[in-house]
């Protein structure tokens, strides 16, 4: 096979992160020990590095060296923040929001995030209960650190989010990992989510909606997945800690059944939930770097502690940013969630017919959220591409880089090695050439 620098490049990575040892099960020690240089910690030896963040970062650098490389890695929004926001930060400087807040944020912006949850959500936070974070990421981090330490294990439901393993390893915690199926839309169910929970179980992390996947829990599902954590704690005594993260939840396509807040069920749920949420997806502020967390008072209490040793306040002037998405009038973001909702349509429609053809690639069910597909690929493992095995979703990344210039994340990074990653955060014009690539690269290169 001809590789280009391209593939090369990206093969490298992919052999590297081969290399690092797999999600821990239940039992394991929370960090993996062999040999390690001196100067470096053990902490580290086990860490694997983020997939997503290095693959958008190996496109950049090969679209900079003249390479013409599509890429459907990264989940931002492809247009940017609402107007009104970008010009809260230029009137927050210019009226001198240029010093520190307060470690859990400005009073203003508690405020509005406990009244936005309150009206859109029905949670009863007071601004004391919320933690304004440098990003959603920190906030899980956070949450994790306060809940969790060595014994304790912490179910990851997979396909998962690449992040929320290495977080439970630092916290010094065992990860649980338990599959979610492609027929049941990728999304978890309360026998299965009964199946791994032991008196070590300290928390769930529960993504809704879904990264990778999309899928969404609605409100039944949720609710039975609460009934196995009371049955479960009135047997054996143990709380389990929800940490929900709904960083997704205004990008959410199905109306006739509305995203519901975990903390919202009623009963337990509000008092064994940490609920993450932020400003990134919905209103295009990845750049901002500005997410919180909101959770009864004695945990925020504790997160805001974590915080002020760590990074202190999130910026100024994303706060004062994060006042005005919040203040945007009724629907401002309508129209992004049907752009997004038609782009999902299209990827959706087309992979379809690329599925028909030869019956190797595996679509689930429409998701409900977000702006991810997650494809099983299983199809063509066994097959080569130009006489190279394509053996694992890796190498199907791989392959697919070199032969088509499609940069795609594998799902081996999500704890699901069948399946790869599709986001439809990008315009029509790429999505069309990346379908066209899958399409001729599943049905024509590999046999």
């Amino acid at each position: 096979m001809g590789w280009s620098s391209t593939a090369l490049v990206l093969a490298l990575v992919a052999c590297a992160n081969a290399l690092v040892p797999p999600v821990q099960r239940r039992g394991s020690p929370a960090l993996a020990s062999t040999a390690t240089p001196p100067e470096l910690s053990v902490l580290v030896e086990g860490l694997k590095p983020s997939a997503t963040v290095e693959v958008h970062g190996l496109t950049m650098q090969l679209r900079a060296a003249g390479e013409e490389v599509v890429s459907l890695c990264v989940g931002e929004p492809d247009f940017p923040p609402p107007k009104a926001i970008v010009d809260a930060i230029g009137a927050a400087a210019l009226a001198g929001a240029t010093r520190y807040t307060e470690v859990t944020g400005t009073k203003e912006l508690r405020e509005a995030i406990a009244s936005d949850l309150a009206k859109r959500k029905g949670t009863a936070y007071a601004p004391t209960d919320i933690v304004v974070a440098n990003g959603a990421k920190q906030a899980v981090y956070e949450a994790l650190l306060a809940l969790v330490g060595p014994g304790d294990e912490v179910v990851v439901p997979a396909p998962y989010w690449v992040s929320y393993p290495s977080m439970v390893e630092m916290a010094g915690a065992a990860v649980v990992q338990v599959d979610a199926d492609i027929a049941d839309g990728y999304k978890l169910t309360a026998d299965a989510l009964k199946s791994v929970l032991t008196p070590k179980t300290k928390a769930l992390i529960f993504c809704n909606p879904s990264n990778p996947t999309g899928a969404v829990v609605d409100e039944a599902g949720q609710r039975e997945l609460l009934a196995v954590l009371d049955a479960h704690e009135a047997a054996t005594g143990k709380k389990v800690w929800v940490i929900s993260d709904e960083i997704y939840e205004q990008l959410h396509y199905e109306p006739a059944t509305p995203h519901a807040s975990f903390a919202a069920l009623g009963g337990s749920s509000f008092d064994r939930t940490v609920t993450i949420n932020g400003f990134s997806k919905a209103y295009a502020m990845t750049g901002f770097r500005l997410g919180y967390l909101a959770a009864p008072q004695a945990v925020a209490r504790a997160c805001g502690k974590i915080q002020g040793q760590i990074t202190s306040c999130a910026s100024s002037l994303a706060q004062a940013a994060g006042v005005a998405a919040l203040n945007l009038p009724a629907g401002a973001l309508d129209g992004d969630v049907a752009e997004f909702k038609r782009r999902r349509d299209l990827v959706l429609a087309q992979l379809e017919a690329i599925a028909a053809k030869r019956g190797r690639i595996r679509c689930p069910p429409a998701p409900e959220g977000a702006f991810y597909v997650f494809v099983d690929v299983s199809g063509t493992l066994g097959l080569s591409c130009d006489g190279d095995a394509v053996d694992s979703s890796t190498s199907f990344c791989t392959a697919l880089l070199a032969k088509r210039k499609l940069a795609l994340v594998p799902g081996d990074a999500f704890g699901a090695p069948d399946g790869v990653r599709i986001s439809y955060a990008a315009s029509e014009a790429e999505l069309t050439t990346a379908l066209a690539a899958i399409d001729a690269f599943v049905n024509d290169d590999c046999n």
